[in-house]
């Protein structure tokens, strides 16, 4: 049993860009009312022809190259989505195939937003117990792909995006200090995608009437995340036996910037401290946390030796919490 961090990130973002000026054309809406209310000011979306699968793949090469090592030496890959390719086989099976990691354990995880520190909490245990030694987590989600563009309650807020981490053995005392995860199974209507599962499956109706598309209680989701995205990462902290003084960065899931202000205020950062990204992609679930941890990573914010929060909240209703002492040095 050892100490277990990020070795390696990577993220990817599909091309085309969704601005608000362009959901102007679409709904009744504005950019000023979007950037208002959300802090959102733009969005990536994924071609009719790309899936899950192949915006994990991608964030999984780059991650894999930042920690130096081969899809052939990865234990186990775990995705995070809601978007899979398909019901099954796992979108982790598809990646798998992809990257050439044949001696890989591979399953899918969902958590929604909360899905990538639900993976990496999973992926860690693996390798700290001795299990593995190398783990592949990617949170990715093309949320477009279920978006119902006529509703302009939510239409504004998603988009499409992949993120990953490597992770491994690391020095002593360092990496992942502690997990703090959460569930509330009766906000489980807040949020969700109504029709396509055993409880309603496809059909014409289901179509008809917009069944497999995101549906949220705006109001109630708004107020459990201002609840717990503070509360969850205080937890966290507590746990890994650290004070807020202690934290060099937060990096958030990226839901609505007045979320995000809300869990800085209550822990007293300078917003200097925290990583945002929503301005430019929007909520992208799984993929929020790691594409904005790679990003700032990649611009040589977060160094070696940093306490860094990663903490979000999603569906069903899901939140969770991580501290870590980051341990790369850079990564190309």
């Amino acid at each position: 049993m050892g100490s277990v961090g990020i070795i390696g990130t990577g993220a990817y973002l599909p091309e085309r860009v969704l601005t608000n000026a362009d959901l102007e054309k679409m709904v009744d809406t504005s950019d000023e009312w979007i950037v208002s209310r959300t802090g959102i000011r733009e969005r990536r979306i994924a071609s009719e022809d790309q899936a899950s699968s192949d915006l994990a793949v991608e964030a999984g090469r780059k991650a894999l190259k930042a920690a130096g090592i081969t899809a052939d030496q990865l234990d186990v890959i775990i995705v995070s989505t809601v978007t899979p390719d398909m019901p099954f086989p796992a979108t982790a099976c598809l990646v798998q195939d992809r990257l050439g990691a044949g001696q890989a354990a591979t399953f899918d995880l969902s958590a929604a937003c909360t899905g990538f520190i639900y993976g990496v909490s999973t992926a860690s245990q693996f390798i700290e117990n001795g299990v593995y030694r190398y783990a592949l987590v990617v949170g990715v989600d093309c949320l477009s792909k279920i978006t119902d563009f006529t509703d302009r309650n939510t239409c504004v807020l998603f988009g499409d995006g992949a993120g990953a981490a490597v992770l491994g053995p690391v020095e002593e005392g360092s990496g992942f200090l502690s997990f703090e995860l959460g569930g509330d199974g009766s906000g489980g209507d807040l949020l969700k995608q109504p029709a396509g599962g055993s409880r309603m499956p496809a059909t014409v109706e289901t179509v008809e009437n917009r069944l497999h598309s995101i549906a949220m209680n705006g109001r109630e989701v708004f107020k459990f995340a201002v609840r717990v995205l503070g509360s969850s990462a205080e937890e966290a902290l507590k746990k890994a036996g650290l004070s807020k003084e202690d934290v060099d960065y937060l990096v958030p899931h990226q839901a609505n910037v007045r979320i995000i202000d809300t869990a800085v205020k209550r822990l007293g950062l300078s917003q200097d401290k925290v990583v945002i990204n929503l301005d430019r992609y929007g909520n992208m679930s799984s993929a929020s946390v790691p594409v904005a941890l790679d990003e700032a990573v990649r611009a040589g914010r977060i160094r070696k030796g940093d306490i860094v929060i990663l903490v979000g909240f999603g569906g069903g209703m899901t939140w969770g919490a991580t501290v870590l002492q980051w341990t790369i040095d850079s990564v190309q």
